[in-house]
């Protein structure tokens, strides 16, 4: 199994990189492999829609994206998507990679890769995730990804509060599982 893992938090620090490395031990125990990307500090640009890729090809813009993330995610068995949420919704670099999926749809839906969701919030609310859950799902449905789970951190405002919840061992144990 080999993991990439798509952290979008501008905080190298935060809570969701909390996340994102304990998932990735959870990968590395279980035998597998994680790859942590910081998409928030890459050169990715947003898609203009301009259709030069037909879906299916090269981007007009040579950035990040183009030159290396492609192929790590075309390598990858299992995307994790780790993430902050930010209004109620994934934050705009991670929003911008996902958009980006554009130039290789059809061969990236005929991949059927595995997909984890982890994200944290400082509110704890029941509603907090709402947007954030239901579009991952949409997405998963869309690009015919297999859903391995999700860790929805809620009451994670900091790194510390975040490391006093259950969270960091669920974001563990859901790596070591998906390696099954």
């Amino acid at each position: 199994m080999k993991a990439l893992i798509l952290k979008s938090s501008g905080n190298v620090n935060g809570s969701s990189n909390i996340l994102a490395s304990e998932f990735a031990r959870g990968i590395c125990k279980a035998g597998g492999e994680a790859i942590e990307y910081d998409v928030y500090r890459a050169d990715v640009h947003p898609c203009s829609g301009c259709n030069r890729c037909g879906m299916s090809g090269s981007c007009v813009f040579n950035d990040d994206y183009e030159r290396e993330l492609k192929n790590l995610i075309r390598e990858a068995d299992l995307l994790a998507f780790a993430m902050p949420v930010y209004y109620y919704n994934w934050p705009a670099q991670l929003k911008a990679v996902v958009d980006r999926f554009y130039s290789f749809t059809g061969e990236l839906a005929r991949m059927h890769k595995k997909t984890v969701l982890l994200t944290v919030a400082w509110d704890s609310s029941e509603t907090v995730f709402a947007v954030t859950e239901a579009y991952y799902r949409q997405l998963c449905s869309y690009m015919q990804f297999q859903d391995c789970g999700m860790v929805l951190g809620g009451g994670c405002g900091t790194p510390d509060m975040t490391r006093a919840t259950q969270y960091p061992e669920a974001a563990y144990e859901l790596g070591k599982s998906c390696c099954k």
